[in-house]
């Protein structure tokens, strides 16, 4: 049996290079043991066994993650959301919505989120220190969702504390948000049905099957906040794409001086600095194998899309940055059936806010350390400091 490397995710040297310690583990063996304080589990590191992982029906996303015992029992309906569950349940949910997330909506919507990206950057400062996490890649994803869902500008505010709290997803912050989420989500759910609109809420309350399947209000009202949570995920993408293009000035200059490699650029980009490492664990419903690792039923089991994606089986040169590079088959955003939904509208986002910044700052330049968090689940940054200079 191939000997399973383990991987201490809590490791100071893992935390500074996790791609390394992927490396390593990635050459002994296609799955590896990561030791996480309090859940540890498998993690697929190889990309044929990765996507063959995440396509596999007897691989199951586990229980919903937000039924916690501090979430008001009224609300625990609206809990469980299409990302958490699995087999013809989830299929349904998907066919339903997917119309309204394919790559010709994401490219509808390319103007009214470039006007998004003009505002924010409208605010920033010029020729000094500014950090472009804070003051843009954060605010921008929250925005550009709240303009697509159709969430008025004077209830932005609170939509934006109401992604704090579901970003972090626990304690009394997350138990007294969820309450008031609800209910405005519910709130914009009723406002589409009375009053339809060129939004995403409008379209989804109009959509139904030839057979009379349609979303409920129920199942409208959490698709509402699943789109925000999802919605936000772009900034880590965005963060991470501009630290990396600092950190390799020549491939800077070149997508700078040829925005026409923006498409190759995203693709580049979510293979290289995937927003999410590591995937929502699966559990086995019955003995499998993957690689030849035997794997119990029940067990968790995460795919490393970091150390997939970076898989020299499966990529030439894989730890080299190249926006020249072939489209290839990444999994920054996933497989399967549980492949981001919102991938078309991600890749929008992050092109449209990527072309606008590189066109009205071209001489971009880091403005101090840039600092990723130290957290063994995920890899984001902590700050973004630059200087924008802008064009002429």
């Amino acid at each position: 049996m191939t000997e399973v490397p383990e991987i201490e995710l809590t490791d100071p040297a893992v935390l500074r290079d996790p791609h390394a310690a992927y490396a390593l583990a990635r050459e002994r063996s296609p799955v590896a043991r990561l030791a996480v304080p309090g859940f540890p589990m498998w993690a697929v590191t190889r990309y044929e066994e990765a996507r063959a992982t995440l396509a596999d029906p007897r691989m199951e996303i586990g229980p919903a993650s937000f039924l916690r015992p501090e979430v008001p029992e009224h609300c625990l309906p609206y809990m469980r959301t299409m990302s958490e569950m699995n087999g013809p349940e989830h299929a349904r949910l998907r066919r339903l919505v997917a119309p309204a997330f394919t790559p010709r909506s994401a490219a509808a919507f390319a103007p009214r989120i470039e006007r998004v990206v003009e505002r924010l950057l409208d605010e920033l400062p010029r020729h000094e220190p500014v950090d472009l996490l804070a003051d843009f890649a954060r605010p921008l994803p929250m925005e550009v969702i709240c303009e697509l869902v159709g969430i008025p500008a004077a209830d932005r505010s609170r939509w934006r504390e109401y992604g704090a709290a579901i970003v972090a997803g626990h304690g009394e912050g997350f138990a007294a948000a969820i309450p008031a989420i609800i209910e405005a989500a519910g709130a914009a759910v009723a406002r589409g049905r009375a009053e339809p609109a060129d939004d995403l809420v409008s379209h989804l309350a109009r959509v139904q099957e030839e057979d009379g399947d349609r979303l409920s209000d129920q199942e409208l009202v959490t698709m509402v906040w699943l789109l925000v949570l999802a919605g936000q995920t772009p900034s880590n993408l965005i963060a991470g794409a501009v630290a990396t293009l600092l950190d390799h000035p020549a491939q800077l200059a070149l997508l700078r001086d040829d925005p026409g490699l923006m498409p190759r650029a995203v693709e580049e980009l979510a293979r290289w600095a995937p927003s999410q490492p590591l995937t929502v664990p699966r559990f086995a419903t019955e003995d499998v194998e993957i690689g030849g690792v035997p794997i119990p039923k029940g067990e968790p089991v995460t795919v490393s899309i970091a150390a997939a994606n970076r898989d020299p089986r499966a990529f030439d040169e894989p730890d080299t940055f190249d926006l020249t590079r072939e489209p290839v088959a990444h999994l920054g955003f996933a497989h399967g059936p549980h492949f981001c939904l919102g991938a078309s509208l991600a890749r929008t986002e992050i092109g449209v806010a990527l072309g606008v910044l590189l066109r009205r700052f071209p001489e971009l330049t880091p403005a101090g350390e840039i600092a990723y968090v130290p957290d063994p689940r995920t890899r984001r940054l902590g700050s973004l400091p630059v200087i924008l200079q802008p064009a002429g």
